[in-house]
């Protein structure tokens, strides 16, 4: 059995070229669609303009490249008040086992880490993880000046839990 596949086009519009189009369909499912190394963008600007399911970390390629200045920027935020200082947990979830309640794709840590989690839930995100020790996890849209410094973030968090790189792409709701 084989396919047809038909493309649309205006009569002076030329033709996608294959290498193109096989391009495009690489950039869609490896997150082309946003986000980029050293965007000054504030977090929840970014939110605001790009769909969910759209934002993906540019440092997904290297996270260990990034450990060290996220783990900075981790500990700068206090985000180890919290979550421990090599984020193996404390008063709320550990950051490097495979509980992650909210799931584990790039777009919904970005948008919790950004809006917390009573504004993720009122975005229509839903727990799909249990874990034992479950606390608010408090906005931090406003505090991280820029997205870039939020995705240094969640590559210092990918490196602690290299098994999380697993689901980058994958949304879970």
């Amino acid at each position: 059995m084989s396919a047809v596949v038909w493309e649309a086009r205006a009569a002076d519009e030329p033709a996608q070229s294959e290498e193109t189009a096989a391009d495009a369909a690489a950039d869609a499912t490896a997150g082309g669609e946003c986000c980029e190394k050293g965007d000054t963008t504030p977090p929840l600007e970014l939110i605001a303009k790009t769909p969910k399911g759209g934002l993906h970390n540019p440092y997904n390629d290297d996270v260990a490249a990034m450990e060290e200045e996220g783990h900075k920027k981790y500990l700068s935020y206090s985000c180890n008040g919290c979550h421990g200082g090599g984020g193996g947990g404390g008063m709320c979830p550990p950051l490097t086992n495979d509980a992650w309640v909210y799931g584990a794709d790039d777009d919904t840590i970005f948008r919790l880490i950004a809006l917390g989690s009573d504004e993720l839930q009122k975005q229509g995100y839903k727990r799909v993880r249990k874990e034992v020790v479950v606390g608010p996890m408090p906005p931090f849209g406003g505090i991280a000046k820029t997205s870039d410094e939020l995705w240094k973030v969640i590559a210092f968090i990918r490196a602690k839990n290299p098994d999380s790189m697993k689901r980058v792409n994958t949304p879970s709701q």
